[in-house]
């Protein structure tokens, strides 16, 4: 939970990935269904690396198969002002992934969870009393957050805690604005994802850019708090200056210091325009 891998992206995704994993000591336990959630903010991906990329994901799985070949596998995503879910998942490739993976024998699909039955949770946050959250996401035997490093004008930064505000079922989340943060933690307390990644090759200033800049790398862990913490530093920033981050501290869910293994972070930093 309190250490990282950051790994320097040399052209090979799965590669990478691997070098990471072998780092933060593999993926744990895991156990079906798995759910990976990538950051499908918009259907009109302004800079070409707003959206996490199809080929982040394949590779991923792929080494989720190669670990154990029998696990069922979802990629999930809700519907929301900028995108229908089902048309993200087709125009960015995940729809064609999954038929191609089932097409080979295995358990792979998407889910897009504003369509799925929900479940109330008995649960106190800061923002949400006894929510009724997509049933798949409670009963989730593993959950992996795959984000990009963005500034975002309501949340700071997005990484893969602001990553997990996509599991609400509710088509108007801008609903949630006014406590995004609150409600970002609460997400995060709930789901306690398993395996977090940032594809940082490519970082994205603002949700949608315009801007980009070139890092070349890849952040894993265990705690979100300790890999979104990391990008953060990498990107300019500290911690403290995220209000998601530091709340999210207070729940065990990593440290905003964590141990990391791999390339220093030094290597890769590069300052971004303040979203504020």
């Amino acid at each position: 939970m309190n250490s990282i891998a950051l790994v320097k992206y040399r052209g090979n995704i799965k590669r990478a990935l691997e070098q990471g994993l072998v780092h933060i000591g593999g993926f744990g336990e895991l156990a079906s269904p798995v759910l990976i959630k990538p950051n499908i903010c918009t259907i009109n991906d302004g800079t070409g690396y707003s959206v996490t990329r199809v080929e982040t994901v394949e590779a991923l799985i792929e080494l989720l198969l190669e670990t154990d070949k029998r696990l069922s596998i979802r990629i999930v995503e809700s519907d929301s002002e900028s995108k229908f879910a089902k048309e993200a998942f087709q125009k960015f490739g995940y729809t064609q992934l999954c038929a191609d993976m089932e097409d080979s024998g295995f358990d792979v699909g998407t889910v897009n969870l504003s369509n799925t039955p929900l479940m109330k949770l008995s649960f106190q946050g800061d923002y949400f009393e006894n929510p009724e959250l997509p049933e798949v996401i409670i009963n989730a035997g593993y959950f992996i957050s795959v984000a990009i490093p963005k500034t975002h004008y309501l949340a700071f930064l997005t990484g893969v805690l602001k990553n997990l505000f996509g599991t609400l079922p509710r088509k108007n989340q801008a609903f949630y604005h006014s406590r995004i943060d609150e409600v970002i933690v609460d997400l995060a307390r709930i789901i306690r994802p398993n395996l977090s990644i940032v594809d940082a090759r490519v970082g994205v200033e603002g949700w949608n850019g315009p801007k980009t800049r070139q890092l070349g790398a890849f952040i894993m862990g265990h705690g979100a708090v300790s890999v979104d913490s990391t990008m953060a530093r990498i990107m300019g920033f500290e911690p403290e200056q995220v209000p998601h981050i530091m709340s999210a501290y207070d729940y065990d869910m990593g440290t905003i210091n964590p141990i990391v293994s791999g390339e220093s972070i030094d290597s890769f930093r590069i300052k971004f325009a303040s979203p504020r």
